[in-house]
């Protein structure tokens, strides 16, 4: 027998980080509250580490989507994969160019393409798919909050996770920056 509903674990589980930061908030402005040379500044310290440690956890929790699409995410070192019943494949993250979110059959998917055009769709709403969000927060110049704004408009512009059928409606989430090239010719006299 089990005290919690299993709806209520749920969503405890899905914010176990945002309560952690809280807590560790809690615990930084009780330390300010003491006082001190040592304490306050140590209090103050830990309170501003709570604030972006929460930001990130609540960005993480909406991230997350509800399990709907069969098939899942699998995440190893510098990899990304999905595995599903009919489609699936890795690619490299660190040879990832660009970043799409589209609708294709009325579901929304990450389109990741690489450099020699390789390219794998993933559902938002596949299982695991919530551990993309530290894969794709590590991409070289992603702005987390353009990556946010893309799951809250579905690729046809309106608000809301309704997605448009049309795969033509995409929306370039990230593309990798152009790297600096060094220009090597000769030298003249010194």
């Amino acid at each position: 027998m089990t005290l919690i509903r299993p709806e209520a674990r749920e969503a405890l589980r899905k914010g176990q980080d945002l309560i952690v930061a809280g807590g560790l908030a809690i615990l930084g402005l009780w330390l300010a509250w003491l006082g001190g040379y040592l304490l306050l500044p140590l209090g103050v310290a830990i309170v501003i580490l709570s604030l972006i440690l929460a930001r990130m956890a609540w960005a993480r929790m909406r991230f997350s989507q509800t399990v709907l699409t069969p098939g899942v995410v699998e995440l190893d070192e510098a990899q990304v994969g999905y595995l599903g019943p009919t489609e699936g494949g890795f690619l490299s993250l660190e040879e990832l160019v660009e970043l799409r979110l589209m609708a294709m059959q009325g579901r929304r998917m990450w389109r990741l393409k690489q450099a020699d055009g390789q390219a794998l769709l993933i559902p938002v709403d596949a299982k695991g798919a919530e551990r993309l969000f530290d894969a794709f927060a590590a991409l070289p110049g992603m702005e987390l909050g353009a990556l946010m704004r893309a799951l809250d408009v579905a690729p046809g512009g309106s608000a809301g996770a309704a997605a448009a059928p049309n795969l033509s409606e995409t929306l370039v989430v990230w593309r990798r920056p152009a790297q600096a090239r060094l220009a090597i010719g000769p030298r003249g006299p010194s």
